[in-house]
């Protein structure tokens, strides 16, 4: 009885007492664990953020630059050349590398673009564009970048103003040439009426 009696008084202190240490450590390396991984996640995504940042406005300097040598009246020469400017509150060199391709009225020119402390081999933005004559409307000849004709095509059927003259051919009552008569499904078509000479 004194026994039992002496259990009951010993099980409130031992229902009272807390963690161990080694339980407080293994929680504490887990919580650890986890504020890491929540860490390494906001940090790549600031990372990714400045890197479409970066890329963005790269992207933007290398259009304007192939724009200002769409603008100009003469086609850039065939070379290399770089230079730097601020866009963004940043410094940025870009290096615009232009080619001959095998029309003869068209260059082209690549364009990238790197912040200045970067190194060469590392452009954020690559653009590619084309400088020269473009085909205008059927028959109208081709327009320059700033809409000047420059000539017309030689087709057969040239009428030398732009245009094109009707096919050759028979014609009809009003100059027209005449259409073939229609056939229907199943049927053989006839062969146009043979002219008689008076």
């Amino acid at each position: 009885m004194n026994a039992r009696v002496a259990e009951r008084a010993r099980w409130p202190a031992r229902a009272s007492r807390g963690f161990t240490l080694i339980e407080v450590l293994a929680a504490l390396v887990i919580v650890a664990l986890g504020m890491l991984g929540v860490i390494e996640a906001v940090t790549q995504s600031a990372r990714n953020g400045t890197y479409l940042r970066e890329k963005t406005l790269a992207h933007w300097i290398a259009m304007n630059v192939i724009t200002e040598a769409r603008l100009q009246a003469e086609p850039p020469a065939v070379a290399e050349r770089s230079d730097e400017v601020e866009f963004a509150g940043e410094r940025w060199r870009w290096t615009m590398v232009v080619t001959q391709t095998e029309v003869q009225s068209l260059r082209r020119m690549d364009v990238s673009v790197r912040p200045v402390d970067a190194p060469e081999s590392s452009a954020l933005a690559t653009v590619t564009g084309f400088y020269g004559t473009a085909v205008g409307p059927a028959g109208g000849g081709v327009l320059d970048w700033n809409g000047t004709q420059t000539g017309t095509n030689d087709d057969e059927g040239d009428d030398g103003e732009g245009g094109t003259k009707p096919p050759k051919g028979d014609g009809g009552q009003d100059g027209q040439p005449t259409q073939p008569n229609p056939v229907t499904p199943g049927q053989t078509p006839e062969p146009p009426p043979s002219e008689e000479e008076d």
